[in-house]
């Protein structure tokens, strides 16, 4: 059987700039009108919360009206500073749901969703509310904008995050298509014998105890897991590559055997290089969405 390639720290070094050129060539092309959009929608949504609260200063009366639809609750939790996640405000809240079934039967929850919220309320953004009077105009305009803002390029940073990652995978997927290879339904996988047979793939499953993205039987009879991995940053790099894809790597090869799977990561973005070399060293196998054609070549060195 033929080994997966393991790169020098020099040709690392070269695709890893050739992927931060790729990932600056997309983010300037980006549309602005799909963050304008968004911006536009929020802050109808944070005017609507104003205007139902009075300004947040009758939210003991108000709180049902706000937390019951789902469109003004998104905004609820972006008057923090910083924002809270559902998740977070449902543990800080002991909330078990935050449907409005759940909220119109529980009136201490929405007290408790409340206070939590008016905890940790921005000071800057709403001042007024800390200070117990009305707002002027100025700021009352000043926190619509600004929190709009906040909700706006939050929905564009994770539009962005699985957008990349949808069609990364879309990608590697057409590619072994045009190898000749055929997708089948996805399937937990607790032995190699359960994954797919050589010549297919299927999309994310649960290969071990762990899922990976895109599950390929090679024409020699070996699984090859394959990450799909977008960083938009070196820092998140680390995260994404090093505490994901690697752990993974090395958990398969302990599950299965060192000669049975070859785990391996596809990448797209912005990474370092001593973490690139990290994950190699761990066993995970490192190609580039960029340039898929390494990848494919090895695939079919596998016949």
């Amino acid at each position: 059987m033929i080994d997966p390639p393991i790169w020098s720290d020099d040709q690392l070094e070269i695709d890893r700039l050739s992927a931060i050129a790729a990932f600056s060539k997309e983010r300037l092309e980006e549309p602005l009108e799909d963050y304008l959009e968004a911006f536009d929608v929020y802050q109808g949504y944070v005017e609507e919360v104003l205007e139902t609260t009075i300004d947040l200063s009758d939210l003991d009366h108000t709180g049902l009206d706000v937390l019951s639809d789902s469109r003004l609750l998104e905004a609820f939790r972006y008057l923090a500073g910083p924002p809270i996640s559902e998740d977070d405000l449902k543990v800080l809240a002991d909330a078990r749901s935050l449907t409005k079934k759940n909220l119109e039967t529980e009136p201490e929850l929405v007290q408790r969703l409340i206070d939590v919220v008016r905890q940790v309320l921005d000071r800057r953004r709403f001042a007024w509310v800390v200070e117990n009077r009305e707002p002027t105009e100025a700021e009352r305009s000043a926190a619509v904008l600004a929190s709009a803002a906040l909700m706006a390029a939050s929905r564009a940073q994770t539009k962005r995050r699985t957008a990349g990652k949808n069609q990364q995978e879309e990608q590697v997927k057409e590619a072994l298509r045009q190898l000749g290879f055929t997708e089948v339904p996805t399937r937990k996988i607790p032995t190699i014998s359960a994954a797919p047979g050589p010549g297919e793939f299927c999309g994310e499953c649960l290969l071990g105890t762990r899922k990976g993205d895109i599950i390929v039987r090679l024409w020699d009879q070996r699984v090859m897991p394959i990450e799909c991995k977008v960083s938009n940053s070196s820092t998140n790099s680390v995260k994404r590559l090093n505490n994901d894809a690697a752990v993974k790597a090395t958990s398969w090869k302990t599950d299965f055997g060192l000669r049975q799977v070859v785990p391996s990561a596809v990448l797209s973005g912005v990474y370092k290089l001593h973490n690139l070399s990290d994950a190699q060293e761990r066993g995970l196998t490192i190609f580039w969405a960029h340039d898929l054609k390494p990848l494919t070549d090895w695939i079919e060195q596998t016949r």
